[in-house]
C-alpha cells in the first residue's frame, strides 16, 4: 500500500514545474559525476559509481523523461 501511496504522490507532483526543475538539478548531478569519472582515481570510481545509480534510480522512480517534456516549456 505504501508503494501505491508513493506512485500517487509522484503522480501529484509531476503536475509542478517546480518539481521539473528538481529533478532537472538531480539530472545534472548525476552528469557530473559522469564527468568527474573521466579524472577520478580508481578509488574514487567505486563512489561515483554508487552516486550515479542512486541518481538513475531517482530519476527513473520520478518518470523524469515523461516530467521533463511535460514541462518543457517551463526548462
Amino acid at each position: 500500500m505504501e508503494n501505491n501511496n508513493l506512485e500517487q504522490d509522484i503522480k501529484v507532483l509531476h503536475n509542478y514545474e517546480h518539481f521539473a526543475r528538481l529533478i532537472q538539478v538531480v539530472r545534472a548531478l548525476r552528469e557530473e559525476c559522469i564527468a568527474d569519472m573521466h579524472e577520478a582515481k580508481t578509488e574514487q570510481l567505486q563512489q561515483l559509481s554508487g552516486r550515479i545509480l542512486s541518481y538513475d534510480q531517482l530519476l527513473q522512480m520520478v518518470g523524469a523523461d515523461e516530467l521533463e517534456k511535460r514541462h518543457k516549456d517551463f526548462l
